[in-house]
């Protein structure tokens, strides 16, 4: 039979290591109990206590039999109680480690009820997140005791660790595969071929080609100075936040916090931005302003205007930000803005950061959108259109990027053809689960706002001075 450890009283004061972890044996072995007299009660504890968490039951034998009972749980064709259960775990010779048959025998009358199942998991999860923790704050105390890396990178890592003790505490719900099924045929009834699986756009033949940027991905928008890669990022943002009620963080190390709020608010607006800065707006003007800014008072959109961030600041202020607000997607301004301390080159530090901003994306499962700059061989070629390899010093930002967009204005390089005045390409040049194709925009630079050709706004308050995008 198995016991509890036997207690110590001790006669000081107890040091940490001598404390006996977070733990219910009782609650444990009701839950177990339950789990083996009645199959229903797995189906209700699984979604709190996955097969991956077995961990949480504080004594190994309860962890084996708890594997094991999800295992039979996982075969529909089993039968599952006290007979079945112990051949089982003679079947595997695990009967020895787990107990004996008499202990067996207790685990089936340690409970009242298997309807208390759910009740006995959370208890059994709650004790394991507690000791999840006690080991995590010893694994940072023992890292900054030894003060062997940087200060950084130990906060870098403690941070980590937090992070994931925190993200067991939320368990999946189990859904019934028909619901699942009613959610899919509903899907292919609409037959539009346009349904986008991840973060809308705004930009429906972008959405069309791409399903909207996936979770995990990393997407990197980039052109040259004065394309609009900000304006675009920003109007890709604010739809996901505004329109779509989707939060989403925008990192900005280019512009202030109000600078981004005033791109916002005259692009949304449709006012020329010159006019606002040289406050010169109409009393007309002022109502559309005052009343866009009112529109955006609940709006889940999340402004961070630190300037030269490292991809471990990133990481933390990101982290925060999935675990306060819920964000679903992240937005950098721009990726050659961010640093990496102690790099051998620039070229191994832009890889330093583009891979870290991949892993980012994958650990948070969100998309991670990267503003970026192209070099100046497009300068140089009659075709001005940018290639892949015109990103900025390196080729990891190419091979780490899930989908890489390029901007592209002919009318920067033609002012006096009105045939391409206000217009614009976003490249699709790679996307690595989808095709690749050129997308036509409008673009207005007195308000810094593209849309889709066919939807090309008329701006409110037309000023004859044209407004540079960055």
């Amino acid at each position: 039979m198995v016991t509890e450890p036997a207690r110590r009283t001790p006669t000081t004061t107890p040091k940490p290591t001598d404390r006996i972890p977070p733990q219910d044996l009782d609650a444990e072995m009701a839950l177990l109990g339950s789990m083996m007299m009645n199959r229903d009660a797995i189906g209700e504890v699984v979604p709190i206590i996955g097969r991956q968490d077995a961990s949480w039951f504080y004594l190994p034998a309860h962890r084996r039999l708890f594997e094991v009972l999800v295992d039979m749980y996982d075969d529909p064709s089993k039968v599952i109680d006290l007979i079945v259960v112990s051949d089982e775990l003679r079947r595997r010779n695990l009967l020895e480690e787990v107990g004996d048959e008499s202990y067996m025998i207790q685990l089936a009358e340690s409970f009242a009820d298997w309807a208390n199942a759910e009740y006995y998991a959370r208890i059994v999860r709650d004790k394991g997140m507690l000791r999840d923790l006690i080991q995590c704050v010893g694994e940072i105390a023992s890292d900054a005791y030894s003060a062997i890396d940087d200060a950084r990178d130990i906060l870098d890592r403690s941070e980590q660790r937090m992070f994931t003790v925190t993200e067991r505490r939320i368990s999946g719900k189990a859904t019934a595969l028909s619901e699942s099924l009613k959610r899919l045929t509903k899907q292919i009834e609409l037959k539009d071929g346009g349904i986008c699986t991840g973060l809308p756009t705004g930009f429906p033949v972008l959405d069309q080609l791409t399903s909207g940027f996936q979770a995990g991905d990393l997407i990197v928008l980039a052109g040259r100075p004065s394309m609009g890669k900000t304006a675009l990022g920003l109007a890709m943002a604010v739809h996901a936040a505004h329109e779509e009620r989707r939060p989403v963080a925008f990192f900005s190390m280019e512009m202030s916090n109000d600078q981004v709020a005033q791109r916002v608010l005259c692009a949304r607006a449709g006012i020329d931005s010159n006019l606002v800065r040289r406050r010169m707006v109409s009393d007309a003007q002022m109502h559309t302003l005052l009343q866009t800014c009112s529109e955006f008072e609940e709006t889940p959109f999340y402004v961070d205007d630190t300037p030269g961030m490292t991809v471990m600041e990133v990481r933390s202020k990101a982290r925060r930000l999935v675990q306060r607000h819920g964000i679903e997607a992240l937005f950098i301004d721009y990726l050659q803005l961010m640093y990496t301390p102690k790099s051998e080159s620039r070229q191994a530090e832009i890889a330093a950061i583009s891979r870290g901003l991949k892993s980012l994306g994958r650990e948070l499962g969100i998309p991670i959108i990267a503003m970026a700059q192209l070099n100046r061989m497009a300068e140089g070629r009659q075709d001005k259109r940018p290639i892949m390899s015109d990103l900025r010093e390196s080729g990891a930002i190419e091979q780490d990027a899930d989908v890489v967009l390029l901007i592209h204005r002919e009318e920067y390089y033609r002012r006096d053809d009105e045939s391409v005045r206000g217009k614009a390409d976003l490249i699709i040049a790679k996307q690595r689960n989808g095709p690749t194709d050129t997308i036509e925009l409008s673009f207005d630079s007195r308000i810094t706002r593209f849309a889709p050709l066919s939807m090309a706004p008329e701006p409110v308050g037309y000023h004859n001075d044209g407004d540079v995008p960055f």
